[in-house]
């Protein structure tokens, strides 16, 4: 498996878009800055729709009386929290769908 960090995202923009690396990497991390302040302001939930790729938001997870710790099989109680959440747009997700390429 491939992992891409934003150094990866951050030069393939920039090829893209012929512009400098270090002012792309100031727009990516501004957008990533702004998207972590949108989410964490969320009280209690959000969601952030960007069309064509998905949205992300944040929502309520119940507490779970009886929930169980795979390690020590200990019967636990999780509190109730907030958690986030992807769901991939139409777009990607027909991307995601289509028959994979061999390399």
């Amino acid at each position: 498996m491939k992992t891409y960090v934003k150094k990866d995202i951050v030069r393939v923009l920039s090829d893209d878009l012929d512009l400098s690396k270090d002012r792309i990497a100031n727009i990516v991390d501004g957008v990533f800055k702004t998207l972590t302040e949108i989410l964490m302001e969320a009280d209690p939930e959000i969601r952030i729709e960007i069309r064509g790729f998905g949205v992300l938001g944040i929502k309520k997870a119940k507490a779970k009386p009886k929930a169980r710790n795979p390690r020590t099989n200990e019967v636990i109680f999780v509190h109730p929290h907030r958690k986030t959440f992807f769901k991939p747009g139409r777009n990607l997700n027909e991307a995601l769908q289509s028959p994979q390429k061999d390399t």
